[in-house]
């Protein structure tokens, strides 16, 4: 009884905790202006590429045979900025689509927790709480907060982009398997959070440091996003990609709650 009510009560003081540094980082989220900055660029992006891929198509000469390199450079529906349904291809509906976000993810997320390094928040908070556990689970929560924004941004830009070009919305899959594409990918960027967070915690102050790792990191990873997150996505995709961010969230937040242990806080 007393092992049982002694765990009951870390893990309360533990809850207590991280919802105090949740509300604090998530209102430091709110008044970041790089934030919606990142969050304009989302929306921005596809409505540019889907608008200026469409105007370079229509200027190639009509006799290029369907599978040449330059008949390939086109979007010939919306839904192929989000994904493809099945398949992998390397040609620009495959590298300029929605999975450019998980880039810009790992950016924010470098450049938030290098902020925290840099004015000597950091240090401060673990010199009176010590909560580097709750300090790593608030920032992965926050990355994975900031990049499902990003990416529910792009895709209203892809809607809104694919009206301005004048591109088809017809789904190979149906409605249900493009909910479910953008419900893994969502999922699936708490994977990409969980390893960002890692970057971020190895450079610290030094966000030149961990951009350069989180996006090299990113582009080792960028061709498992296609698989894992197709637009003719199923319920085991997203269960997949929801049980693939909680494995790594947990494991890598261990990894990173022992490089701030064992590091220098500045």
């Amino acid at each position: 009884m007393a092992n049982t009510h002694e765990i009951n009560s870390v893990s309360e003081n533990f809850s207590k905790r991280l919802q105090s540094m949740f509300k604090t980082d998530f209102k430091r989220l709110s008044v970041t202006p790089m934030f919606y900055i990142m969050l304009g660029i989302a929306f921005v992006m596809p409505v540019l590429i889907l608008v200026m891929t469409t105007a370079m198509g229509g200027t190639m000469p009509s006799d290029l045979p369907a599978g040449s390199a330059a008949a390939a450079q086109t979007f010939t529906n919306t839904w192929q900025i989000i994904s493809s349904a099945g398949g992998m291809n390397m040609d620009i509906t495959a590298m300029c689509n929605i999975n450019l976000i998980y880039f810009m993810a790992g950016i924010f997320l470098s450049l938030f927790v290098g902020d925290d390094f840099r004015s000597g928040y950091a240090k401060n908070l673990f010199t009176i709480r010590a909560g580097k556990t709750d300090y790593v689970a608030s920032k992965s929560l926050i990355g994975f907060i900031s990049g499902a924004l990003m990416l529910i941004a792009f895709f209203l830009g892809a809607v809104f982009g694919g009206k301005v070009a004048g591109l088809p919305f017809e789904l190979p899959a149906g409605a249900a398997g493009l909910v479910m594409c953008m419900l893994s990918k969502i999922f699936f960027m708490a994977v990409f959070s969980a390893i960002f967070l890692v970057m971020s915690v190895i450079g610290k102050q030094r966000t030149w440091l961990s951009i350069l790792l989180s996006l090299f990191v990113g582009m080792l990873l960028f061709m498992t996003i296609p698989l894992m997150t197709p637009l003719n996505a199923e319920p085991m995709h997203v269960i997949m990609c929801l049980a693939g961010g909680v494995l790594f969230s947990l494991g890598l937040g261990t990894v990173s709650n022992m490089i701030l242990s064992k590091q220098d806080i500045v």
